[in-house]
């Protein structure tokens, strides 16, 4: 019996799916995951991916089943696997969404595009979010997102009609896979289910306050969504997300209840543009995949590469700095693979600027802690939060200023770094300024370290190394071709201000 199958990688789930929209009508259709050892075995993946993975796809496997379905999971690369279901189906037409990945998925693709050729099968590509393949510069993208967004959702296919004698397989052990890292036990749970029962708490009770929230750590982990690793492996879509957002600001809106609906209304706009944004920057990977290798703007090559400090980066890497929010948000991902945006940039502007690291792996190291590692967002911010992509504003936190502004009372720092957790409010955000005797009777044995840089030393030998490399004749048409790829100079409907050199952005994790 031929199949029409439906192969599920970054999109996990039912609804709004048009690959097993469009499968399921064509006729029998069976779905298929495979675990690819060449994709797992990058620095950028961690076994909380693998877990996530995981749940996700065991309650998908329960859901198709319900709907009469099947779910084949295989490990191997994956035109050897669709090679080996060819023979044994065989393949009518293969479906899936279009997906903005690395250099692995990438030339995976590429070689799926060649087997499908090659062996006369089709392959139907659909896109998702909103992003354009094939786009050269932005003109009328913003346009062609809002379209995308408010177009309807695929349906969820009421009945599956497929009944095949395969063995269904299962996901391998991490170890199989070559997976790094351990299980985090705070990580968030996959599947489409939890990602559906966030994305109602949000709209109805969670995000009253999320613009006021969203840039303090501890505040944030409640009142932001929570759905960026639903986004980013798909158990929820960004149009499912976008929509129901834009009902509950109508629905806010049009409200005739004696209450206050500025806050609501504000902080649904903003979730609504950051939606916008999310996929605005996959837009520049998707327009120029070699950014997750290479700088963005080719004027700063050679900046920093050759001068990466070991030490300084394994003290970042495991929250050693010396610097309290630095280090409380790096060992933040450590346990629960989230943090807030602000966050985030403070963390790898630290590392670009006080540090002096190189981002290429700086970019991997955070890549394995996000459980909401998306290739199309993280490489083109970690870019701007670095200085390389030469159109955007130069952004050295002062991370004692930040941490005075965003956890003033010192909350999120006393969580997570033990050792200050009995100094005074006083010192905690500049615990350096203790008074050596003080310091020794507060912290015991538990020693905190001082700061492995001095800030204004360090910022110093950066702001003159990037006006150097701004003063060269070339920096400035290096400039030009970022903006002529990237960048539409006009304010695009969606909120998303495009303004060249000055080029600010949303945020993406929230």
């Amino acid at each position: 019996m031929q199949v029409h199958l439906v192969w599920f990688k970054r999109d996990l789930r039912l609804i709004d799916h048009r690959p097993l929209a469009d499968a399921a009508k064509a006729g029998p259709c069976v779905g298929l995951f495979v675990f690819e050892p060449s994709f797992w075995r990058q620095p950028t993946m961690h076994r909380a991916h693998f877990d996530f993975v995981v749940q996700s796809l065991n309650e998908l496997s329960e859901r198709l089943a319900r709907l009469g379905g099947q779910l084949l999971i295989r490990t191997g690369e994956v035109v050897d696997v669709l090679s080996r279901l060819h023979e044994e189906l065989p393949i009518t037409a293969l479906y899936s969404h279009q997906e903005t990945g690395d250099r692995v998925s990438y030339a995976r693709d590429r070689s799926v595009a060649t087997w499908a050729r090659d062996n006369g099968v089709p392959w139907h590509e659909h896109p998702q979010g909103g992003i354009r393949r094939g786009l050269r510069g932005h003109e009328n993208w913003a346009h062609h997102w809002e379209t995308f967004m408010q177009s309807p959702l695929s349906p969820r296919p009421e009945q599956i009609s497929c009944s095949i004698e395969l063995f269904l397989g299962g996901s391998p052990s991490p170890e199989e896979l070559g997976v790094s890292g351990a299980s985090r036990d705070g990580a968030q749970a996959g599947g489409a289910l939890a990602g559906q029962r966030l994305l109602r708490t949000f709209l109805a009770e969670r995000g009253e306050h999320y613009r006021a929230l969203m840039g303090k750590p501890e505040p944030a982990a409640d009142a932001c969504s929570r759905l960026s690793p639903h986004l980013a492996w798909g158990t929820v879509s960004s149009r499912q997300a976008f929509q129901a957002a834009r009902q509950r600001r109508l629905e806010m809106s049009l409200e005739s209840a004696p209450r206050d609906t500025r806050a609501w209304l504000a902080s649904l706009k903003s979730f609504e543009s950051r939606l916008a944004w999310r996929c605005h920057f996959m837009q520049k990977l998707e327009s120029e995949p070699d950014i997750e290798h290479r700088n963005m703007c080719r004027a700063y090559d050679g900046m920093r590469e050759e001068s990466f400090d070991e030490e300084c980066f394994n003290a970042w890497a495991v929250g050693q700095t010396g610097y309290p929010l630095v280090d409380a948000c790096m060992r933040a991902l450590h346990v629960t693979g989230w943090i807030n945006f602000r966050m985030r940039a403070m963390l790898m502007a630290f590392a670009a600027y006080d540090l002096w690291l190189h981002w290429q792996r700086p970019a991997q190291h955070l890549a394995s802690l996000f459980l909401d590692y998306e290739p199309g967002i993280h490489y083109p911010q970690i870019q701007m939060q670095s200085g390389t992509t030469g159109i955007n504003a130069l952004r050295m936190y002062d991370v004692t200023k930040q941490a005075r502004e965003c956890d003033p009372q010192g909350v999120f720092i006393r969580r997570w770094i033990p050792e200050l957790e009995s100094v005074p409010l006083e010192y905690l955000h500049a615990p350096w300024e203790i008074p050596p005797l003080t310091r020794l009777l507060l912290q015991g044995e538990r020693s905190y370290p001082d700061p492995i840089v001095h800030r204004r030393e360090a910022i110093a030998r950066a702001r003159k190394a990037f006006t150097e490399v701004r003063a060269r004749p070339q920096t400035g048409l290096a400039v030009e071709a970022v903006l002529e790829r990237h960048i539409h100079p006009r304010s695009d409907g969606n909120g998303i201000k495009q303004k060249g050199r000055g080029v600010d952005s949303g945020i993406v994790s929230d």
